[in-house]
């Protein structure tokens, strides 16, 4: 006879840190990809308004944003934010409803499933990204 068990979440496995986001940029090789992290540091801390906070060992994050799935699972993540990845960089939050055809004109762009991937940031509109920003950013506050 098998036993019945409460049903279990699986729990997030990435949290806020307390590693300082300028400690990390500087950190992150190759130096493109690092002078993209803090061009990309600069642009949300000014749309946001908000200082940033590391969540996990790559992800740089803004604000905070309570979630539930259909399946009961909920939890906590950053609002916006992004991840300057060696392959490419990784920006969070801004796949939001309305936001299909400012992302259309972003430029050289992948969508995943909860990013958008770019490569460098001169392959992009930094004036859509900064649209793009400030409406998810928006759209999480409320």
């Amino acid at each position: 006879m098998r036993k019945k068990y409460p049903e279990r979440m699986a729990e997030a496995k990435t949290h806020p840190t307390d590693v300082p986001v300028a400690e990390f940029l500087a950190a992150v090789e190759p130096a493109g990809r690092r002078e993209d992290g803090f061009i990309l540091k600069e642009l949300f801390d000014r749309v946001t308004g908000e200082e940033p906070v590391m969540w996990g060992p790559s992800m740089v994050g803004y604000g905070t944003e309570h979630y539930t799935y259909t399946t009961g699972r909920e939890g906590d993540w950053f609002a916006v934010g992004f991840s300057p990845r060696k392959a490419s960089i990784s920006l969070y939050g801004l796949q939001r409803p309305g936001n299909e055809q400012l992302i259309a004109g972003l430029g050289k762009a992948k969508l995943g499933v909860a990013c958008i991937w770019v490569g460098r940031l001169g392959t992009i509109d930094l004036g859509v990204l900064e649209e793009l920003i400030a409406r998810s950013w928006a759209a999480a506050r409320g």
